[in-house]
């Protein structure tokens, strides 16, 4: 287990010496991060902080892509469904055998809180940064606000959070 944690450090390590990124910028990613360690170190339910968990899967496979593309001239058929699944697996696979997932009584509509929680979270994570880039295009490529790149995808995670509890709370 040491193992896995240093080498998701050292992996990780490798996104802040990068310059910039097309994909989600690098405050959104350790904005989701900070949101992910927060809910669970103060106890919110598995489905709230899951969602930030897809949230920063989405970011950070978006953001290796990008770098293998323009950083390491690495581009080949299938580049981003490799590096989204490897993405996942290093998490799912960890947390299935750990027993983190697939404990009958972390569910929420019959379905593991985490694995509900994260793939809401990505999904909604991937809409909103798409919604982005969609809104900035036909703004001739200018943000409508400050921050905008950031703001979307990381408040919908908020936004899905304070619905996520409240249903698990009620």
């Amino acid at each position: 287990m040491k193992q896995l944690k240093i080498f998701s450090v050292l992996l990780l390590a490798n996104f802040f010496w990068t310059l910039s990124a097309k994909a989600f910028c690098p405050v959104c990613t350790i904005a989701v991060g900070a949101g992910l360690g927060f809910s669970r170190w103060i106890g919110i339910d598995d489905s709230v902080s899951s969602l930030w968990v897809g949230g920063l899967l989405i970011a950070t496979s978006a953001w290796t892509v990008d770098w293998l593309k323009r950083k390491k001239k690495i581009n080949f058929p299938g580049l981003a469904l490799l590096t989204y699944f490897a993405y996942y697996a290093l998490v799912f696979v960890p947390f299935y055998f750990t027993g983190f997932i697939g404990h009958p009584f972390n569910r929420l509509w019959n379905v593991d809180k985490i694995v509900l929680g994260t793939v809401v979270g990505s999904v909604f994570f991937y809409a909103m940064g798409a919604w982005y880039a969609y809104l900035k295009k036909k703004n001739n490529n200018h943000a409508h606000f400050p921050f905008q790149k950031v703001v979307m995808p990381v408040g919908i995670l908020l936004i899905l959070s304070f619905v996520f509890y409240f249903i698990t709370k009620y």
